[in-house]
């Protein structure tokens, strides 16, 4: 088998699982891009196996610790250990993420399951060269219904892939809906945000639900409105949902409907929303924050990290006293300590003090392995505004 030899020192050798192009010392064999590789240290010792694309800045993504083919029955073996993962966590619905990458031994392939249908991202050369052959393990574990190819993130173009989306199994199933903690949903795997919901998030809608009631809500970038019903279901006082996407909104409005929730829905920008509305607004008791991603890279995290301030700034002018925020992260660049800061920032400049209630993270379905900070993404913090003493 061809492979690579990394250099002493490299990442892998402390638990990741990517070689980049810079830790590389020799190739040895020719490997083709997409091909299965070998991976061994600088002693000639076997490290594992690995994905190969010399095109991207990760040269290699082991895939794992031993020699292994990437054949039909290794992806029915994985997808099998990530459905008894996933079975452990006890989902009351049939709706959740499959597999979450090399978290799931199976490099930038992500899965998310719509009860009988499935919609498949394929994020890497390797793996993008064999999804049909992921779309055919799919169809002997689970026999599903339909799986849907989404593959327009532009993280693909990283790996010289196009951005493109259809149909690998099945009739096309249009908008569909979906049940999930007692509320149903519009699901589009074809042209909705992600590949249809923010599966990501449900534990944090319903942790945020539980503190509503009573309370006036403002849940600003709103997109499906799955922190607004979980509000609104919550028994809050009222409850308004912000969101500059107009379709996105249209969406949020037919959830409102079929689950007979009363939401009131603006279609603004959100910053210039909090802005204009701290000189006529009364108090809310709840603001919500989950912004799309301010960073695509570590470049602009600096004006990343001069957004998220903004918007607490603002956001903490809004609260009534004793009022609670509930905000959200949802780029790797930005870690947890730094996202904190910000928020402490803010604080300080709205004169204002914060009793952390809780932190957030992503849902099991999308495993963390601490040693692969990428894994990781979402972090979130519950905090109430303590009054003046």
């Amino acid at each position: 088998m061809a492979g690579i030899i990394v250099k002493p020192r490299s990442r892998i050798f402390h638990g990741h699982d990517w070689v980049y192009t810079s830790e590389v010392q020799k190739t040895f064999g020719k490997p083709e891009p997409g091909d299965v590789i070998s991976i061994k240290d600088f002693k000639d010792r076997k490290l594992g196996t690995a994905i190969y694309n010399p095109e991207s800045q990760i040269i290699g993504r082991r895939f794992s610790r031993r020699t292994q083919k990437l054949d039909l029955d290794f992806f029915v073996r994985r997808l099998e250990r990530a459905l008894t993962l996933r079975n452990s966590m006890n989902f009351a619905d049939d709706v959740y993420r499959l597999t979450w990458s090399e978290s799931d031994g199976l490099p930038g392939v992500i899965i998310d399951r719509y009860g009988d249908h499935f919609v498949l991202q394929t994020l890497t050369l390797a793996m993008d060269q064999r999804k049909k052959l992921i779309a055919e393990a799919l169809v002997k574990v689970f026999s599903p219904k339909s799986i849907t190819e989404r593959n327009d993130s532009p993280i693909r173009k990283a790996e010289g892939l196009p951005l493109e989306k259809g149909l690998l199994h099945g009739e096309a199933p249009g908008r569909f809906e979906v049940t999930v903690q007692g509320l149903s949903f519009a699901v589009d795997p074809v042209d909705g945000h992600k590949t249809g919901l923010y599966l990501d998030q449900f534990d944090n809608y319903q942790a945020v639900g539980d503190l509503a009631k009573g309370r006036r809500v403002l849940d600003c970038f709103c997109n499906e409105a799955g922190f607004a019903l979980h509000c609104a279901r919550g028994g809050a006082e009222s409850v308004q949902a912000i969101d500059s996407s107009e379709p996105a909104l249209d969406c949020a409005r037919e959830n409102a409907e079929r689950n007979q929730l009363e939401i009131e829905f603006t279609n603004a920008n959100v910053f210039d929303f909090l802005k204009s509305a701290q000189s006529e607004t009364p108090p809310y008791d709840l603001i919500i924050l989950d912004p799309p991603s301010f960073t695509r890279n570590r470049k602009s995290v600096k004006d990343a990290m001069r957004g998220y301030k903004e918007i607490h700034l603002r956001a903490m002018k809004l609260l009534s006293k004793e009022g609670i925020l509930a905000t959200y992260c949802c780029s790797h660049h930005v870690n947890r300590q730094m996202f904190l800061d910000t928020i402490c920032d803010a604080a300080v400049d709205a004169k204002s003090t914060l009793r952390l209630l809780a932190s957030h993270s992503q849902r099991l379905d999308h495993p963390v392995i601490p040693t692969i900070p990428e894994s990781e993404y979402l972090k979130g913090f519950i905090f109430q505004k303590q009054a003046t003493w």
